[in-house]
């Protein structure tokens, strides 16, 4: 009698999603489809979606339903641990491989090492390939071995390991598992509200962007013919002249390789646009050596500065953060955040330095502000971003640099368009006085008298700053 040799039969592997929901140009998807069946997964972690705001979680739940919705309603999200869900997923599918991008943030680093763990204790193996980044966190370094504390020179080298090329979106054979719907994400999501945030607006932004890997495209898309005018119009928040990817590429619905093969060429707004791509890959590389940085000063003298944590700081700080400071930019960026999720690059800085320097806050209720309204609300650039403007980070603004409201509003918005749009109440004042509001104009417009007396701040904030310049000093 013949004799036959039974085939083994193939077993799925799992792809777990985390800051890549996309299928194209995401090589660890393609690495997996090359395997065989692939089982989708997204897991709700609570410990990292407590400070989570509902705005972004709102933002990654349409994220996913958009995902959800390219492979064939065939993702599983699961609401838990990574450390004890994602091995129990392998085992119930007999998986030997759990493909996922890397991710270079200090707790997703731990997250990563853990799940390892675990795995082998099942029999599996969890294969991290690419990143969210053109060049890989950390892997950037001096000829000693140090890390490039100064964007300039970080550049220089961090621009010779560029083009790679992006990869097509791989057939892949999904296999399906019961599991709850991505909108369990905002659900299952017990936000944590800091105490200072009072009864400031919780719920999502009503007019977000829209998500998906599909609406990313179209995003890039609309931006290619204005890339190469953006250096020229990319501070003036009244013109729709920057891109607006950022939501995107923070959940990983585009990756940056797609965009710079996009926007490619020798124009100084290329040039320009390509040098924004290489911040956010600076600072999750500062991010990467000095994890401490999410939440404390780079140069710690600043833990020293003076601010203020009282009562009458607390009511400042809402003021601002509803968009209620009488100094219209800064009212302006404020409301737009409230209403959007997102806010022009130009006046997160003039809203960052207002806080900061004309009303004597600490810089971290800031940027947890930010990180709670924000649909791009990005660790590594949310917070050195308020580092930079709080002159306490890497490439830091001097502190005694302080943005003066008006003048950047007549600088950079002089028609008043931006202003307009977002603070009704000025809709019918003349555009010479917008930086100029006197009495009679705001008793007539109904806009709020300013809360601080801007000149007599930044002299405040300047004589603070000279006590712990004098105390290095001495």
């Amino acid at each position: 009698m013949p004799s036959f040799i039974e085939e083994p039969v193939s077993t799925p592997s799992v792809f777990w999603f985390r800051r890549d929901l996309r299928l194209a140009d995401n090589p660890a998807l393609t690495a997996a489809a090359r395997v065989g069946s692939v089982v989708a997964l997204f897991v709700v972690d609570p410990e990292l979606a407590a400070p989570v705001g509902p705005t972004r979680a709102a933002f990654l739940a349409a994220s996913l339903e958009a995902l959800n919705d390219s492979i064939g309603g065939r993702l599983v999200v699961r609401v838990g641990s990574p450390v004890s869900i994602v091995p129990e997923i392998a085992r119930e599918v007999g998986a030997r491989d759990v493909f996922a991008t890397g991710d270079a943030t200090p707790r997703a680093r731990d997250r990563d090492r853990r799940v390892s763990e675990a795995l082998a204790t099942v029999g599996c193996t969890l294969r991290t390939i690419d990143s969210p980044y053109l060049v890989e966190p950390g892997s950037v370094r001096q000829a000693s071995g140090a890390p490039y504390r100064v964007y300039g020179a970080y550049r220089r080298v961090w621009e010779t390991r560029l083009g790679a090329t992006p990869l097509d979106a791989p057939v892949v054979d999904w296999v399906g598992l019961e599991g709850l719907t991505p909108a369990a994400l905002v659900a299952a999501a017990a936000h944590r509200r800091p105490t200072y945030f009072t009864d400031l607006p919780d719920g999502p932004a009503p007019s977000p962007p829209v998500a998906g890997e599909l609406a990313a495209t179209r995003a890039l898309e609309r931006f290619i013919p204005l890339v190469d005018q953006y250096q020229e119009h990319r501070d003036q928040p009244g013109l729709d002249a920057t891109s607006r990817l950022s939501p995107y590429l923070h959940v990983g619905a585009l990756h940056p390789r797609t965009v710079l093969a996009a926007i490619d060429g020798p124009s100084a707004g290329r040039t320009v646009f390509r040098s924004e791509l290489g911040w956010r890959e600076f600072y999750a590389d500062v991010l990467w050596h000095r994890p401490d940085s999410s939440w404390q000063p780079l140069q710690t003298r600043f833990a020293a500065l003076r601010v203020d944590r009282d009562a009458g700081a607390v009511a400042r700080f809402r003021a601002w953060a509803l968009g209620e400071t009488g100094f219209a930019l800064v009212d302006a960026g404020m409301r737009q955040l409230l209403h959007e999720g997102w806010m022009h690059n130009r006046v997160r800085m003039v809203t960052a330095s207002f806080l900061v320097k004309h009303l004597h806050v600490d810089w971290r209720w800031g940027a947890s502000w930010f990180l709670w309204r924000l649909v791009d609300g990005d660790v590594a650039s949310n917070q050195h971003g308020w580092q930079w403007t709080a002159g306490s980070g890497t490439d830091a603004a001097p502190f005694h640099r302080v943005f003066n409201p008006l003048r950047q509003a007549e600088r950079f918005d002089p028609s008043g368009t931006y202003i307009r749009r977002y603070v009704p109440e000025l809709a019918s004042v003349d555009e010479a006085q917008l930086t100029r509001l006197d009495a009679r104009t705001l008793a007539t417009s109904g806009y709020r008298a300013p809360i601080v007396d801007a000149a007599a701040e930044r002299r405040e904030a300047l004589a603070r700053f000279a006590e712990i310049r004098q105390s290095v000093i001495s």
